[in-house]
């Protein structure tokens, strides 16, 4: 498969797009106004300890107080088997699932350190964990653990038991745990002795800034989008990256060389007048990831429909009807539809649960296919993603990690008239709304006369289809 990532940066805005066989796959935008703080690691105070729910909210300084359940608190619960460690940069060693009472181990007004694990999203604050986790290039840390894990992405026996060796080997003891990404496959044990003595340095200096803090402070910054892409996506399974900033390309660079120079030649500078993203031709996959309808090759189409409690998809054959089997036609379609919906997820940034209604298949084994159809484009996405069973309504229910807010929230607002729910009232019913206002107004007896002013298309229904209605309020 092809793989490229570009980055276009203007003055106020860099835009971040990841390809995979000429195909936008992943859109990631940053903005100095609304900064992105998943990694930011804060001084809190706890504010309130609930136990009904077992949870807390800690004071971070942000707008809302961050979420912390008891999960996400430190324990000395015996971790998981490595082999459950993911290598995307967040709390690898994730504990046992048996946890002492909230109130057992938080009290209201003490301080704690602690790392936001999801952006705040419509009225809800963002959740943080107070198992804190440095992502490197080749290491993930986390200082508040013993755990010593690979990437289950690594799958060579030889090699995942050789890494957990040398990760072992190299951690001072009491230092903490380790994962080794994936990135870090057949690496040298300079390289990571390297890399672990700079994440060693950053968490000294963590601890030294929070001890100087007063709570609610910042404490330590995620590292920019820029830094963040190519720590965790630049690899050799990536053919180029594509930059039209002469400053980004230039540090870029200068990062690459210090941590893996065998990936600059794959480093590319572009300099052409046309805007990096219209030589691509992806602005139009942009402008169609904020459409309600996507058209599929086979003719075929899906609706995606946000809601406060979940995403539903619905898949139609539209033109495409086929001519002789329509259960060929659908599975088609199906088919078509179960890889878009795995790109459009992706693209979106859609979280939560989504409910995917595919066309009724009468065959089993069709509706077999469909499924893993889907789970097999879903497995290239970075965010844990789960797809159950049809059901028997014939749905497919499925779960996708939400970190942050949708492409479609970050990037739109609510429409002043229909105030988001993409409906307006029909010309005839704002003039009988008109019509009894007018009424109402009448009743009160406290006004001789009345100017209405209405949308054209509402004056036209009344002058085409309703000549009666003025001369009728008139004698009344």
């Amino acid at each position: 498969m092809k793989r490229e990532i570009l980055m276009s940066t203007i003055a106020t805005e860099t835009r971040v797009a990841i390809m995979e066989d000429d195909f936008l796959v992943e859109l990631m935008v940053d903005r100095p106004d609304a900064a992105r703080i998943v990694g930011d690691i804060y001084h809190g105070k706890i504010e309130a300890v609930l136990p009904g729910i077992q949870a807390a909210f800690v004071d971070i300084g942000t707008e809302k107080a961050g979420f912390l359940h008891v999960s996400d608190v430190a324990t000395e619960e015996e971790p998981e088997e490595e082999e459950a460690a993911d290598d995307d940069g967040g709390n690898g060693g994730r504990r046992a699932r048996r946890y002492p009472a909230i109130q057992d181990v938080l009290r209201k007004g003490e301080d704690i350190l602690v790392q936001v694990s999801k952006e705040p999203i419509s009225t809800k604050g963002p959740r943080v964990t107070a198992q804190i986790s440095l992502p490197g290039r080749f290491l993930v840390y986390m200082p508040g653990s013993d755990h010593v894990g690979v990437s289950r992405k690594i799958e060579d026996r030889e090699e995942r038991s050789r890494l957990r060796a040398l990760a072992q080997e190299i951690l001072p003891k009491g230092a903490g745990g380790v994962i080794v990404r994936t990135v870090g496959e057949e690496l040298t044990r300079e390289t990571f002795e390297r890399e672990l003595k700079s994440l060693l340095s950053t968490w000294k200096q963590i601890q030294h800034r929070t001890a100087r803090s007063r709570a609610p402070a910042p404490i330590h910054r995620e590292a920019k989008l820029t830094k963040g892409i190519i720590r965790d996506l630049f690899s050799v399974k990536v053919d180029s990256l594509i930059i039209d900033s002469r400053e980004v390309h230039e540090e870029v660079r200068q990062y690459l060389d210090s941590v893996d120079p065998s990936l600059l030649e794959r480093v590319h500078l572009y300099q052409d007048p046309l805007p990096l993203f219209d030589a691509y031709e992806i602005e139009s996959e942009i402008q169609e990831a904020f459409q309600r309808k996507v058209v599929l090759p086979s003719g075929g189409y899906i609706i995606i429909e946000p809601t406060e409690a979940l995403v539903s998809i619905d898949v139609n054959t539209g033109r495409y009807t086929g001519k002789k089997d329509p259960e060929k036609t659908i599975l088609r379609t199906n088919v078509d539809a179960a890889r878009e919906i795995a790109r459009q997820l992706r693209l979106r940034d859609i979280g939560g649960i989504i409910v995917c209604d595919f066309i009724d298949m009468e065959s089993k084994q069709n509706r077999e296919r469909v499924l893993q159809e889907l789970r097999t484009h879903l497995s290239r996405d970075r965010a844990r993603t789960k797809a159950f069973q049809v059901s028997e309504l014939g749905l497919i229910e499925m779960t996708r990690q939400r970190v942050r807010p949708s492409l479609y929230q970050t990037q739109t607002a609510a429409c002043p008239c229909c105030a988001g729910s993409g409906r307006i009232f029909t010309p005839e019913t704002v003039v009988r709304r008109i019509e009894r206002a007018v009424r109402r107004i009448a009743a009160e007896g406290k006004e001789r006369s009345l100017i209405v002013r209405l949308h054209p298309e509402a004056a036209l229904f009344i002058l085409e289809q309703e000549t009666e209605l003025l001369r009728r309020l008139e004698r009344e």
